[in-house]
């Protein structure tokens, strides 16, 4: 497991929620949530800003998929926040991790800690936030690998066949 602060991140459409690991990467932790700024960018810029301050090594930003597999309109805007996120990053890895049902195990978290449902719009972001960081905690520790997709970074190759077409 690399040594270093991992920060995850859950974007709604109206909020994006924040969490960060310990520097081992052994729990993550709810930050802050900030209010979405789709003109002036200052989510991004205020998130960046606690990645440096933190000197965080990676930042994973959930990536929505349907129950079915399929990206919909919600995972094009995660992925368009998460390259803009690397362009003020830019040494700084961003990978989109699946995030399939982790709004629905925050409420039911929320739930079970006590709080009422009118009091969970306060929580809910950061709550996503730490279980999308912890399930991608909890896949390196298990793996060995980073989870997720990089953003910006190459796609893997295709193999290609040992014999070149008809040597077979």
């Amino acid at each position: 497991m690399r040594r270093g602060i991992r920060l995850g991140v859950d974007v709604g459409q109206a909020r994006v929620g924040l969490a960060a690991s310990d520097p081992d990467g052994i729990l993550a932790t709810p930050v802050e949530t900030v209010a979405r700024d789709r003109d002036g960018r200052k989510d991004i810029r205020h998130i960046a800003q606690i990645a440096r301050d933190r000197d965080a090594i990676e930042i994973l930003v959930g990536l929505p998929i349907g129950l079915s597999g399929r990206e919909g309109e919600a995972a094009d805007g995660a992925r368009a926040w998460a390259r803009e996120l690397k362009k003020e990053l830019a040494s700084t890895g961003v990978r989109l991790v699946d995030e399939r049902l982790t709004t629905v195990d925050a409420h039911r978290s929320l739930r079970d800690s006590g709080l009422r449902m009118h009091e969970h719009r306060a929580h809910i972001d950061q709550q996503a936030a730490v279980l999308i960081l912890q399930v991608a905690l909890d896949s390196e520790r298990l793996t060995g690998q980073p989870a997720g997709e990089l953003v910006g970074g190459r796609k893997p190759r295709t193999k290609r066949s040992a014999h070149p077409k008809g040597e077979e």
